[in-house]
């Protein structure tokens, strides 16, 4: 497989597990503006991604979905159960699409214009006009005139010394002779003294300007130090220096037998030395197992993962359920940062889903 699907499957995989569990939290708290906000980002993503990589089908259902989001993000659609639950059939659908494209490295064949349809629905619902209701009257009233609707206008802030309203611009800019009119014989605007005597009155109040980069760098300055190049392709844009880096399991394995080929060697060279009784290498043997303790903890660290990570899922499980049951349910997870080691994880994931599962429908 292609290292760039490869990796698009990674990311899209874990961006979507998050926006699960944030569109459930979105429906309960739909002013969480900071959620919708994370949604509507990792969306947006999906979405331009799938177009650089050319997936269509991908591209048209995460910009319905984006759409939506969009909306609700700018106020003018409510979160709604409904709203949600389309949403989340397309996710599914985003999901199963995923998957065969995982397994075949192309998009499978299908429609999905009707989940599309209605996505669009909704929003088209929400943009539909109310119809006015007409008020009772004893006589038949006269048609109205036409009225001309201009869009509102934006509230505009308070000028600061030197500033013009944008009415005084506009009309100096129509009243200004043009190149044609200057080129057949129009007088300026303003006279050469008349435009030195406007500049030397022009307040200097507000930061000043930045002054302007020369056009050519000596050639000293062309290239970065080694030492600051290397800093700047390790810090991404915004300053802020990367925090996590995704590293292959089956690497990981390999160095965790290395350690543990290594404590054995080290238990073995302790074992010689306690023989020998006083010997030049106790000292530095004992450093070496202070190193190789340190050594082992951090590669078990590195294995672990936190429990949340196994109930990621579970919020959705439980609102596909209360819907379909018509039940209330509350979920409580708690201790969601302790760690396991990442097998494990993975062992008792589908019993506690089943668990839950089972305490929805009998509870």
């Amino acid at each position: 497989m292609d290292d760039l699907l490869r990796e698009f499957l990674t990311e899209t995989g874990e961006s979507l597990d998050v926006v699960d569990v944030e569109v459930v939290k979105l429906e309960q708290d739909p002013n969480n503006r900071q959620v919708l906000s994370n949604i509507f980002r990792l969306v947006h993503t999906v979405k331009g991604t799938c177009g650089f990589l050319g997936l269509p089908r991908l591209e048209a259902l995460a910009h319905a979905a984006e759409n939506l989001f969009g909306m609700f993000r700018d106020g003018t659609l409510a979160v709604t159960p409904n709203s949600v639950t389309v949403i989340l059939e397309s996710l599914d659908r985003i999901k199963q699409i995923l998957g065969v494209l995982e397994t075949t490295e192309r998009e499978p064949e299908g429609d999905d214009a009707a989940l599309i349809a209605r996505l669009d629905a909704i929003a088209t619902a929400a943009l539909a006009p109310i119809p006015a209701t007409p008020s009772p009257a004893t006589s038949s009233p006269a048609p109205p005139s036409p009225v001309t609707r201009e869009p509102p206008m934006m509230p505009q802030r308070a000028l600061k010394p030197g500033e013009v309203s944008l009415e005084a611009l506009e009309a100096a800019f129509r009243a200004a002779p043009g190149p044609a009119d200057l080129a057949a014989g129009a007088a300026p605007l303003l006279s050469d003294d008349e435009a030195a005597a406007t500049a030397a009155h022009i307040p200097t109040e507000g930061p000043a300007l930045p002054p302007a980069r020369p056009a050519t760098r000596p050639a000293a300055a062309s290239a970065p130090a080694p030492a600051a190049a290397e800093a700047a392709d390790t810090r991404p844009e915004g300053g802020v220096g990367t925090q996590s880096l995704r590293v292959s399991v089956d690497l990981l394995e390999s160095l965790m037998t290395m350690v543990s080929e290594l404590v054995l060697t080290r238990n073995q060279l302790l074992q010689m030395v306690r023989r020998q009784g006083e010997s030049e290498f106790a000292v530095p043997l004992q450093r070496l197992s202070h190193v190789t303790s340190e050594l082992q903890e951090s590669v078990m660290k590195t294995r672990m993962q936190p429990i949340g990570n196994a109930w990621a899922k579970l919020p959705r499980v439980v609102r596909d359920l209360a819907h379909e049951l018509g039940k209330k349910i509350e979920l409580d997870m708690r201790g969601a940062d302790r760690e396991l080691v990442r097998q494990v994880l993975e062992l008792i994931m589908y019993p506690v889903t089943q668990m839950v599962r089972i305490s929805a429908v009998h509870g």
